[in-house]
């Protein structure tokens, strides 16, 4: 267990803007930041981020909180394994007890997974360094390769024994389950029988975007036909290989400076580039390029150079991804290197300068390159240069941007030789037959789902709900504020009528809605809103001054979601730049007596409709016409046209 000093001294210290623009690319927004959703797909940015209240709002999934719920939902992290980021983060030194056999058996699969894989990642370096087998073949492999030490170290380069079940039977020993060995795939088993999967081969564990070992590649050292050259650790509950890009760890930071991210193939390409200099590179991890890779991406820059091996037949096959990256909004930019050269094997023979003007240099805006491929291999020949043509549309076509859609025609018109409304003409075409098919899909979609529909009753808005909300909002931006609150009161004039009259009373926010709350015996019906109601008075009694980051800090995770939500919606209007436009929203704190009265007002008088609305049922139940009754009705009526009429004062008065 954490102590208590030490959590405290990490939510104190940790910054989170900080900690998230790790994570996603955040652009000032005001007084916040605003990024890509990194929960879901999206084009337009929909996350927001709040320094000075330290917490973050995600619109479009609806998940919020500070920086440990940002940490527990991006990279699943238990509460612990949170704080432990932060104080690690910050060079915080934390004070922790001994876990007992209990709760380590309360750890889930998933937590499980983790701790084999971390165990493993250590045990295949303590091999490289600590055996005579991993100095004389893993560490000299890698020597060769013009590996420093340092770069061993900061990548956690190890080695597997040459030996069946050297591996397993450590961790057994160790009190690893085999249950987990299996899963993570670091161990085989069949029947009685257990193999280590990465038997002889150096080790490159691969890491999640905060650091934690995901799984593993293996690369064989000796030859042998029957068995793959490199070998990736099997789908899990924390391995997904298509999710997942080897050396983002390491690049994350120098991506977002840059602006642009490197993309390679291999393990070594990531590896040699870093230690030359460059270090906002990055692998598809063994498999093709795909969405969900891209978009990784896509939260640190919009800006990809792919980097191709000098070898034709792999340029071609990998010119796919291409596609996929202009899908997703982003600038693609692509380099070759010389015949027989791919990343690592240059990175290693040139300079850090050198290196670096080459890229500069040679990096191709994608249609040059598409262009300048294809062309050569349409070898004059008008049908081949027709297809060429295509092609590349196709790929404009794939520009979700009709600005950029509308440049890179021109440009393909340039550099081919072609009209641009020939170009316009077949765009068109493109646009128009997927559309079609689109249509026919929805088409067939909405058939399917008329067989099943059934007609729902239009939700209706739940007033007290969103009353009962807005007061927790009112409390949690406002309550500590002193005020001058104007209220109405019923005077007899001269004339003997009853009249309105303003009363001025000077007041802390939550004092005045704690005590017209009391007044009508009013309550929160919303268990949620209810806790969070007496919370918030019983800290604003006891301080003077209220930090809504200090009191997120000690709320549950579910709790610290409703508290983020509400207290971010009053900033989801940053997220438009209306102030660009010239529509300025009006600021909130210049009206908050008025917003309050007018709160507790309409609930005040909804309460009154819900009572009366009670008596009519309860009377035509009995099938009775009480005087009682009809006496109470009147009352409640009269003291609702009283309420409206002060209402309506309220909204059309100017504080």
């Amino acid at each position: 267990m954490i102590s208590k000093s030490s959590i405290e001294q990490v939510f104190e210290t940790a910054r989170i803007e900080e900690v998230i623009g790790d994570f996603v690319q955040l652009k000032k927004a005001g007084s916040n930041f605003k990024g890509l959703s990194p929960f879901s797909d999206e084009r337009s940015p929909s996350f927001m981020v709040s320094p000075v209240k330290q917490i973050w709002k995600d619109f479009s999934s609806g998940k919020g909180g500070n920086a440990v719920t940002f940490l527990m939902e991006h990279e699943h992290f238990t509460y612990p394994e949170a704080i432990k980021y932060l104080a690690k983060k910050y060079n915080i030194e934390i004070e922790e007890t001994e876990q007992t056999d209990a709760q380590k058996e309360e750890a889930n699969e998933r937590e499980s997974l983790y701790l084999v894989n971390e165990f493993a990642n250590t045990y295949f370096q303590k091999v490289l360094h600590k055996t005579d087998q991993g100095q004389a073949i893993g560490l000299s492999y890698f020597k060769e390769r013009g590996f420093t030490d340092e770069t061993m170290k900061a990548f956690n380069l190890g080695y597997s024994l040459d030996e069946w079940q050297g591996f397993t039977d450590e961790a057994l020993k160790q009190g690893y389950q085999i249950e987990f060995l299996e899963k993570t795939g670091l161990t085989i088993v069949k029947d009685e029988k257990r193999f280590d999967r990465f038997k002889g081969r150096v080790m490159f564990p691969i890491h999640s975007m905060s650091g934690r070992v995901l799984g593993f590649g293996g690369r064989i050292l000796k030859a042998d036909k029957k068995a793959a050259k490199y070998l990736n650790s099997p789908e899990s509950e924390v391995y997904h290989k298509s999710k997942i890009l080897y050396g983002l760890f390491h690049a994350k930071q120098s991506i977002a400076k840059e602006d642009n991210c490197f993309l390679v193939e291999g393990y070594t390409d990531v590896i040699q580039f870093h230690q030359t200099g460059i270090k906002n590179v990055v692998a598809s991890s063994g498999t093709a390029l795909t969405p969900e890779q891209i978009r990784l991406i896509n939260r640190l820059t919009k800006n990809i150079t792919v980097l191709f091996d000098g070898d034709a037949a792999g340029i071609r096959a990998s010119i796919r991804g291409i596609d996929l990256i202009l899908e997703q909004g982003m600038n693609v930019k692509v380099c070759t290197f010389p015949e027989g050269e791919d990343p690592d094997s240059f990175a290693k023979q040139n300079t850090l300068e050198e290196l670096a003007v080459y890229l500069d240099s040679k990096a191709k805006d994608f249609i040059q390159f598409k262009a300048s491929l294809l062309v050569e291999e349409a070898d004059n020949d008008p049908i081949k240069k027709a297809d060429t043509i295509r092609n590349i549309v196709n790929s404009i076509s794939k520009i979700p941007d009709p600005i950029k859609r509308e440049i890179y025609i021109q440009e393909c018109s340039r550099i081919m030789d072609i009209s641009e409304d020939v170009l316009f003409t077949t765009l068109a075409q493109i646009h128009k037959k997927e559309s079609q098919e689109a249509g026919k899909k929805q088409q067939q979609e909405k058939k399917a789902f008329d067989v099943i529909h059934k007609e729902e009753p239009k939700r209706k808005i739940n007033l007290q709900y969103e009353l009962e909300r807005k007061i927790i909002e009112i409390l949690l931006l406002y309550g500590s504020k002193t005020e001058d609150f104007e209220d109405l009161v019923l005077k007899e004039n001269d004339s003997g009528e009853l009249i309105l009259e303003p009363v001025t009373n000077r007041a802390r926010v939550f004092e005045k809605i704690y005590l017209d709350l009391q007044e009508d015996e009013m309550q929160f019906t919303n268990p949620n809103f209810k806790s969070l109601y007496y919370s918030i008075v019983d800290v604003l009694h006891q301080e003077p001054e209220f930090s809504t980051r200090d009191f997120v800090n000690k709320l549950d995770q579910n709790m610290a979601s409703e508290v983020t939500t509400i207290l971010m919606e009053d900033e989801r209007y940053n997220l438009h730049d209306w102030e660009r436009n010239h529509i300025i929203p009006k600021d909130k704190n210049e009206t908050v007596p008025q917003l309050v009265n007018q709160t507790i007002l309409s609930l005040r008088c909804f309460l009154i409709d819900k009572k009366v609305a009670e008596y009519q049922t309860d009377t035509l139940r009995k099938n009775s016409n009480s005087r009682g009754i009809l006496e109470d009705v009147k009352d409640y009526l009269g003291l609702k046209m009283l309420l409206s009429r002060k209402l309506g004062k309220v909204i059309g008065s100017k504080f």
